[in-house]
């Protein structure tokens, strides 16, 4: 089975210019976790998942590091620190979002979606082509394939 026969045709998306406030009313009144970025061409940017929204509430996690002799030596969790704290401070899509999307095109087999959402901890999966988006995979989609 490919992305395009089960991914959902009419995606929820938001520009990359709206607000915070507007990205969790978005999700709360479509009952979705997360929805892609689209510039002004309604090219494929980022995503915003409820996981960025709940940095808004929370400390960035502090990188791991090492004193030597007085010197502070950062050693793992640097970069994860340097996104926290971009969310943090976000009030813009632009300034929250995901900027690396994980896509796949539509003629992905089903299992390389699953692969991808595997090992990238990620709940869904929009499907691109030249940078516009088609639909989007999400797990239920994926659950909904398998019983069908």
């Amino acid at each position: 089975m490919k992305a395009q026969d089960i991914m959902k045709k009419e995606v929820v998306t938001v520009n990359e210019h709206a607000t915070i406030r507007e990205i969790a009313q978005i999700l709360l009144d479509q009952k979705i976790s997360g929805v892609p970025v689209v510039d002004n061409e309604e090219n494929l940017v980022g995503i915003v998942t409820e996981g960025d929204l709940l940095h808004k509430e929370t400390n960035p996690r502090i990188p791991h590091f090492v004193n030597i002799l007085g010197a502070i030596i950062y050693y793992n969790g640097v970069q994860r620190y340097d996104e926290d704290f971009k969310k943090l401070m976000a009030g813009k899509a632009c300034e929250m979002m995901t900027a690396k999307v994980i896509t796949v095109g539509e003629n992905a087999d089903m299992d390389e979606v699953v692969k991808l959402m595997i090992a990238h901890g990620i709940k869904r999966v929009p499907v691109v082509k030249d940078h516009k988006i088609l639909g989007i995979v999400s797990r239920a989609d994926i659950i909904r394939a398998l019983l069908g």
